[in-house]
């Protein structure tokens, strides 16, 4: 019987699904908190987390990391990569989570794999983030404005000159990204595909009437199917930042051409299990099993 922690912040509809697929699948599982768990040299392992008293798990399965400080993040992160030194299967990775939350890496990682996503600058002036912006914006494009760390269209803006970067919050660092049209001036879409073990298991396309998709901020999902070159792409993204699942945010402009835009490592999936036969939790905990006996 393989036993299984599963990291997250509170229980709900999510925990509940993998508790669900992992008790189906013969597994113990407990749900854990990684701010509680520790680092002793007294311990056998020398990583202590409660539930487990005479051992550690077989894996663990990554559902939430808590928001903190520099030092509490770091923290999160040593735990999960000691576990994976110490043979246990972290599911996902710790690399490809740091990969994951940074956009700054993620989209390096995309264009090294020679995949389709917008133009990008990242950097720490001001004065330099303006004269990108007024490149891209000199034809009459826009840029979007987001946080290095953020999800769910939280602190986005869309930007057309210079000007505005002045009049926004300062930041410590900044992510400006060309903004892609995939409106037709009264809607505006975008796709989150889900890949389990390197093949997208189920996808729906997110409508709304701001060029925001997320259901946090209003969109709807809509049932459909991609084509094979979007979920080819969907499966070469996750697969760029080593994440063993993943939800993948697509774009397609108003020319047909495809871009990634997000590619998340604790992505939610109620939406989609909404519009699909597949039972996501069980498809994740299988290939988490499969690792675990490999």
């Amino acid at each position: 019987m393989h036993r299984i922690a599963v990291a997250n912040l509170k229980s709900g509809w999510h925990s509940q699904q993998l508790d669900n697929a992992f008790k189906q699948a013969g597994c113990e599982v407990r749900s854990i908190n990684l701010a509680n768990c520790s680092f002793s040299s007294q311990a056998r392992h020398e990583v202590v987390i409660p539930g487990f008293a005479n051992g550690l798990p077989d894996a663990v399965f990554v559902r939430g990391i808590a928001a903190g400080s520099l030092q509490q993040v770091v923290y999160y992160l040593s735990l999960l990569h000691a576990l994976t030194s110490l043979g246990l299967v972290v599911y996902n990775p710790p690399l490809a989570i740091e990969r994951s939350v940074d956009k700054a890496m993620t989209t390096f990682l995309l264009r090294q794999a020679g995949l389709n996503t917008p133009s990008t600058w990242v950097g720490m002036k001001l004065q330099s983030a303006q004269q990108w912006l007024d490149k891209m914006t000199a034809a009459g494009g826009m840029v979007v404005a987001k946080p290095i760390f953020g999800s769910q269209g939280k602190d986005v803006e869309l930007l057309q000159r210079s000007t505005q970067l002045a009049t926004m919050p300062s930041k410590d660092v900044y992510y400006l990204q060309e903004f892609i049209d995939s409106g037709d001036d009264e809607s505006w879409s975008s796709w989150r595909l889900f890949v389990i073990a390197g093949h997208v298991v189920a996808a729906v396309e997110r409508v709304n009437n701001h060029w925001l998709n997320n259901v946090a901020r209003g969109g709807v999902c809509r049932q459909a199917w991609p084509g094979r070159p979007m979920l080819a792409l969907a499966e070469a993204a996750a697969a760029a930042v080593g994440l063993f699942y993943a939800g993948v945010d697509v774009i397609c402009d108003r020319q047909q051409r495809l871009w990634v835009i997000e590619v998340n490592s604790i992505p939610a999936w109620q939406s989609l299990q909404s519009v699909t036969h597949h039972n996501i939790a069980r498809l994740m905990v299988q290939d988490c099993l499969r690792r675990c006996s490999a």
